[in-house]
């Protein structure tokens, strides 16, 4: 049997390299005539038994040899299996961290996405609140301002009259705060609004009334809806602008609401 070793590695001769050097050995001595002496059975049997303890020990040396390298592949073994073990170890925790640096990213994105759209929502409602519309919706004027007549006690019109059934939904033409809301006398129900910016607006009229004094209204929110009271000869809206609460400081309610983005 042969025996594979790994180059550099110290071993114990093998028994057949032994022999060999044995046969060497006898041969040399043949040549130089004492050949015949060690030939004699006595000398040969003393030979044999004398074999027979080296070739013993060359046995068990390589059984040792064997076992050493046994150990010592199973030690190389276990330490390959641990680096395995380690670098897949590493692998799976740059692994995690590369799901947890995306997952942070995302996180952070989805947090200026809301910022942003919050931003956004804000500036929406800071527009919308700003913002103006006609207080009956898809309605027109159907009495001017200033118009003369003997139905108005000052001698003309000081407001507008904005067409609608009886019924109809009136609306806050934009954001304010309540001043007056019910019995208006010529102004039959009516509700004052002090605008955001410091104007007023009227409507009268009204059938009935939905906000009391001190609410806040926003832009196209419903204060009452159309109908014919007080100084009246049909349902429709009687709408004012003004500079204060007080009767005697309007101004033009078509020129107010064009000023303010409505188209009137």
């Amino acid at each position: 049997m042969a025996f594979t070793r790994a180059t550099g590695k110290h071993r114990a001769p093998s028994r057949l390299s032994r022999k060999s050097a044995h046969a060497a050995g006898v041969a040399a001595l043949a040549t130089s005539g004492v050949i015949g002496t060690l030939a004699s059975p006595a000398f040969a049997g003393e030979a044999d038994r004398a074999a027979a303890p080296e070739d013993t020990g060359l046995t068990t040396a390589i059984a040792d040899y064997d076992l050493a390298d046994e150990v010592a592949d199973q030690a190389s073994a276990q330490e390959l299996a641990a680096e395995v073990a380690e670098r897949q170890a590493e692998a799976e925790m740059a692994a995690k961290r590369k799901a947890e640096a995306r997952a942070e990213a995302a996180r952070q994105a989805q947090e200026r996405a809301d910022r942003e759209q919050e931003r956004a929502d804000r500036e929406a409602e800071r527009k919308r609140l700003n913002s103006f519309q006609l207080p009956v919706a898809g309605s027109y004027v159907s009495t001017a301002y200033q118009s003369g007549g003997a139905l108005w006690s000052s001698g003309s019109h000081s407001g507008v009259d904005f067409h609608a059934a009886y019924g109809s939904t009136v609306v806050s033409v934009g954001a304010g705060t309540v001043v007056e809301a019910g019995w208006g006398g010529a102004y039959g129900n009516n509700v004052v609004i002090r605008m955001n910016d410091g104007t007023y607006t009227q409507y009268g009229h009204l059938a009935s009334v939905s906000v009391a004094v001190g609410q806040s209204v926003a832009p196209g929110q419903q204060i009452g809806v159309s109908g014919s009271t007080g100084n009246s000869t049909g349902p429709h809206l009687h709408f004012e602008a003004r500079t204060s609460a007080e009767y005697g400081s309007d101004i033009d309610p078509v020129s107010y609401l064009r000023a303010r983005g409505v188209n009137v």
